[in-house]
């Protein structure tokens, strides 16, 4: 089968993809799909250096977000059958003709959700779910405000389209006027260009200088810096990634002073994402099932109501993967960017 393959540490620029890739075989608790859309993100540029914290054996099917027909079911596996709409997030090898799952991190897609819109749902947008729902994180409520970093992207619509679902407030920040546009249309109260004015001093008018309840950050950095110094007492902030490539040093006196609660939250964890050595971490994700399939299909319920909308900007065919990824990197996205194999193509007219 064809797959992209990573031979060796390097740029994702030099990966190729093969002809004669050797087709995954179910294994007991495991499913096959037919591949018909896969993500594209920054993160999978770190897997293909070596950069990540996951780091699978070499060679390997680079990946993590697949959507596609079920094509074969293992054994003990008896949620899904073969010709199953179902979208999965895997530590790996979604970049090929046929993807593995395990069966406990695959979903049912309703229809209504096309596959290449649905790449980012068991990634992206379950982790903003899980950021602002889960009570263990903000449990976000009715009329609170929460300002939201690096907003037009995958996690930041979504944590707009869930906000909004729950009934509180939101001001979004990011850096183009196409990027204020589609926040403002996914339903952001107010919208921050930060490429224009100071987020801080804004959101504090826009609070009459009470701040925000709850912050979203994907950025890290002077973001993550500022963003302490407008938030409300008793506020919450749940760094998610560090997408300026700067780490914050928390300064301890401002949450003691404000009772702010920093709530970090790697959503790997909890999809079992980290149960990559057994002897080493056990595998969370047969452990948290139940809490993640919920939160997955109440997602589906809002995306069938038309509340919750998975936004995709570009898509490419397989064969143009490199170019995906060079709209990642050059920040053109807003969304997220989709990779579509041979049938969805023909049904994009690609």
């Amino acid at each position: 089968m064809r797959a992209l393959v990573i031979r060796e540490w390097t740029k994702f620029e030099n990966l190729q993809i093969e002809d004669d890739w050797p087709a995954p075989v179910a294994g007991p608790g495991m499913v096959k799909i037919r591949t018909q859309a896969a993500g594209m993100n920054f993160a999978l540029s770190l897997r293909a250096e070596g950069k990540y914290q996951v780091k699978p054996a070499l060679p390997h099917v680079p990946g993590i977000e697949n959507a596609g027909y079920v094509s074969a079911v293992g054994e003990g596996v008896t949620k899904f059958k073969v010709g199953d709409r179902v979208v999965c997030h895997v530590n790996f090898g979604a970049y090929a003709d046929e993807c593995l799952a395990p069966d406990y991190r695959t979903y049912h897609l309703p229809d209504s959700l096309p596959f290449h819109r649905s790449i980012g749902m068991p990634t992206s947008a379950i982790t903003s779910y899980a950021a602002l729902v889960w009570p263990q994180w903000a449990h976000l409520q009715f009329g609170e405000t929460l300002l939201v970093h690096g907003a037009a992207g995958g996690v930041g619509l979504a944590a707009i389209d869930i906000a909004k679902i729950l009934g509180a407030r939101v001001i979004a920040t990011c850096g183009r006027a196409d990027k204020e546009a589609m926040c403002r249309a996914h339903g952001a109260d107010e919208v921050i260009n930060y490429s224009n004015e100071g987020f801080r001093e804004r959101v504090l008018v826009l609070t009459q200088n009470e701040g925000v309840n709850v912050v979203y950050d994907p950025v890290g950095g002077e973001v993550f810096q500022q963003s302490l110094r407008c938030m409300a007492p008793e506020g919450r902030i749940i760094p998610i990634g560090f997408a300026s490539g700067t780490v914050p040093q928390i300064p301890a006196n401002i949450l003691l002073v404000k009772n702010l609660k920093v709530l970090a939250l790697n959503y790997g964890y909890y999809c079992g994402q980290w149960g990559r050595d057994p002897e080493l971490h056990k595998d969370m994700g047969k452990v948290y099932e139940p809490l993640v399939r919920n939160s997955m299909n109440q997602m589906f319920r809002w995306v069938d109501e038309g509340r919750m909308r998975p936004e995709i900007s570009h898509v490419f065919p397989f064969d143009r993967c490199k170019e995906a990824m060079a709209t990642v990197l050059g920040r053109d996205a807003i969304g997220r960017v989709a990779v579509v194999f041979d049938e969805e193509a023909r049904r994009l007219g690609l």
